[in-house]
């Protein structure tokens, strides 16, 4: 019988870990193109205060 909990525990975390992932994935994907202009943006400044 603990040998079984045991197991099903393991399952109940892979079960979590995978929920979060797709989650996050969904965000990315959702937020990727407001991601790339903040990252653009940040390189500009960073390069333009390189050039002063």
């Amino acid at each position: 019988m603990k040998k079984m909990k045991k197991g099903q525990t393991m399952v109940e975390y892979i079960l979590i870990i995978s929920l979060i992932a797709i989650a996050l994935i969904g965000t990315f994907t959702l937020l990727k193109d407001k991601i790339r202009d903040k990252t653009e943006d940040a390189a500009e400044q960073i390069d333009d205060a390189g050039n002063d």
